[in-house]
C-alpha cells in the first residue's frame, strides 16, 4: 500500500458528528456519547475509503488565536461565550459536546492516533503546516472552507469535504476548485478575503460577492495585483468596484494574513504512523466502550485500523 497521509480537522469533525447523531445515545449517568461514537464512525468510514497509512488529529489548541483578532476584531467575535485574560477565549460549545471532548483525546491516543497542536494556532495552521512540509500524498479532511488554498495537484494534496455529510464526500482537487469558484486554489485565500465569511466573522469587502472576486481574480490574478489595478485606474474594473476596495483599503491591509493559513510551524516530534492498536489498548477500549455505552464504534474503528 503506498503512503498516504491523512490530516483530520478534529473539532469540524467532532461537531458534525455531534449534530449529526441522536443526542439520546447516552452513558448510564445521562452524559450524551453522540460525538464520540460519530467521531470513530467517521474515522473507521475514513480509513476504510481512502486507505491512508499515516493519520493526525490536529486539534485548535487556540481557535480564537489573539494575532488574528488584533487584526480582525470581529474575527469568529459571534462565537466566543466568554472572554479569557492570558489564554484562548471560551468558545459557545453546547455542554453535552464539552463533556465529551476528554473522552474523544483519550480515545484518540487509545488508537494509536497522533493528536497535534500548535499553541496561539488554530487547527487549519496545524495542517497548513503538515499538509505543506508532507513527502507523501495528503488527504486533509474538513468542513471548512478555508483549507481549499491547500489543494495542490503537483504536491498531492487533495481536500476531502465533509459539508454534505459522509455520504456525500467531495474530493476537491485542482479542477474542482476551479469548476466550484473560478479560482485556482492558490487564489483562494484572497477570494476568501474579498468575499469574506460570516461564520468567521470576515466582513469582506462591502458589495463584492463570489462572482465578482472571482472575475478580479481571473484578470488581476491576486489581490496586490487587483488593488494596484483599483489605484491605477487600470482596465477592465468598473469605477464601482474601484471605490468598494478603495473604501476597503484596511481591510485589504490586514485580511490575507487572517485568511492564509500558517505553513512553517514547529510541531515537535510525533509519530503518525497508524498500526493495529495493541492488546493493553485495545483492552482499555474495549472497557470504555462497555462503561460509555459506545455501542459498535469501537468495534468498527478497531477492524478499520486492522
Amino acid at each position: 500500500m503506498a503512503d498516504r497521509l491523512m490530516l483530520l480537522d478534529t473539532a469540524s469533525l467532532y461537531f458534525r458528528a455531534f449534530y449529526g447523531v441522536p443526542d439520546s445515545l447516552k452513558r448510564e449517568d445521562g452524559t450524551p456519547v453522540n460525538a464520540v461514537r460519530g467521531l470513530l464512525d467517521i474515522i473507521a468510514k475514513l480509513v476504510t475509503d481512502f486507505e491512508p497509512t499515516q493519520l493526525v488529529a490536529c486539534w485548535d489548541d487556540d481557535w480564537r488565536p489573539a494575532w488574528r483578532v488584533e487584526l480582525i476584531p470581529s474575527y469568529k467575535a459571534h462565537r466566543v461565550e466568554r472572554e479569557v485574560d492570558g489564554g484562548p477565549d471560551v468558545e459557545v460549545v453546547p455542554p453535552g459536546l464539552v463533556a465529551q471532548v476528554p473522552l474523544i483525546r483519550e480515545v484518540l491516543s487509545l488508537l494509536g492516533i497522533a493528536v497535534v497542536g500548535a499553541p496561539e494556532h488554530e487547527a487549519d495552521d496545524v495542517i497548513g503546516t503538515l499538509a505543506t512540509g508532507a513527502s507523501v500524498p495528503v488527504d486533509v479532511v474538513t468542513g471548512d472552507r478555508d483549507l481549499f488554498q491547500l489543494v495542490d495537484d503537483d504536491a498531492d494534496v487533495r481536500v476531502v469535504y465533509t459539508a454534505r455529510g459522509m455520504s456525500k464526500l467531495e474530493v476537491l482537487t485542482e479542477r474542482v476548485v476551479v469548476e466550484k469558484y473560478g479560482v485556482l486554489p492558490q487564489q483562494y485565500a484572497d477570494f476568501a478575503a474579498l468575499r469574506g465569511d460570516t461564520s468567521d466573522g470576515l466582513p469582506g469587502v462591502a458589495g463584492v460577492g463570489e462572482k465578482t472576486a472571482a472575475g478580479l481574480l481571473q484578470a488581476f490574478v491576486d489581490l496586490d495585483g487587483i488593488r494596484e489595478a483599483a489605484a491605477t485606474g487600470a482596465a477592465g474594473m468598473s469605477a464601482g468596484v474601484r471605490a468598494k476596495l478603495t473604501a476597503a483599503a484596511a481591510y485589504l491591509d490586514v485580511a490575507p494574513r487572517v485568511v492564509e493559513v500558517v505553513r512553517d510551524l514547529d510541531l515537535g516530534e510525533f509519530d503518525p504512523v497508524l498500526r493495529p492498536v495493541d492488546a493493553s489498548h485495545r483492552d482499555r477500549l474495549e472497557h470504555l466502550a462497555v462503561d460509555w455505552n459506545l455501542g459498535g464504534s469501537v468495534t468498527r474503528v478497531l477492524a478499520a485500523l486492522g
